[in-house]
């Protein structure tokens, strides 16, 4: 899930056509699930997130919701890291999966879903309401091949143009 805040960082100030918006989320995800980091393994371009390699999502629980800090490198995996600080607060306790994250002290707010996920093979898929973003986050640096695959299939299955799809160079652990 870690991978995820990285997911949410960029889709709140992305700018891109959007596509057919995605069925909103019916399946629920643990909230212990989201803790700890992700790893970004696929997106659709945005501008936050241009030439980011090596994305990841760090997930911390908090009173109410989880604190968030997302990092990448800009251009390659041997520049600095970036960081995005955020905090994430859960809109629909009845899945879990609609998330309300704020970045810049509150100043940008934006919603996220946790459209699928796969607990036993450790991925999710994390898009916006209005479909103009989606990233596949990973608990693991990489997905086997056979994962990736199926997740991707995922993705397309929710409306999404995968062959817009970036896969960035995986961090390092």
């Amino acid at each position: 899930m870690r991978a995820l805040a990285t997911t949410v960082l960029a889709l709140a100030l992305v700018a891109g056509p959007a596509l057919a918006a995605p069925p909103p989320p019916t399946k629920k995800i643990e909230l212990t699930n989201m803790m700890g980091r992700w790893y970004e393994v696929a997106r659709l371009p945005n501008k936050i997130q241009t030439g980011c390699q090596g994305g990841t999502s760090d997930w911390q629980r908090t009173g109410d919701g989880f604190a968030v800090v997302q990092a990448c490198h800009k251009g390659s995996l041997s520049a600095p890291v970036t960081e995005w600080k955020a905090k994430a607060k859960v809109l629909d306790t009845r899945t879990n999966a609609k998330l309300q994250m704020t970045f810049f002290n509150g100043l940008v707010r934006q919603e996220y879903w946790v459209l699928d996920h796969r607990a036993d093979q450790g991925w999710l898929i994390l898009g916006t309401p209005g479909g103009r973003s989606v990233w596949l986050m990973s608990q693991r640096p990489t997905l086997p091949s056979g994962v990736k695959s199926q997740a991707v299939a995922r993705i397309k299955q929710l409306g999404y143009d995968v062959g817009r799809l970036e896969f960035p160079q995986p961090a390092r652990n």
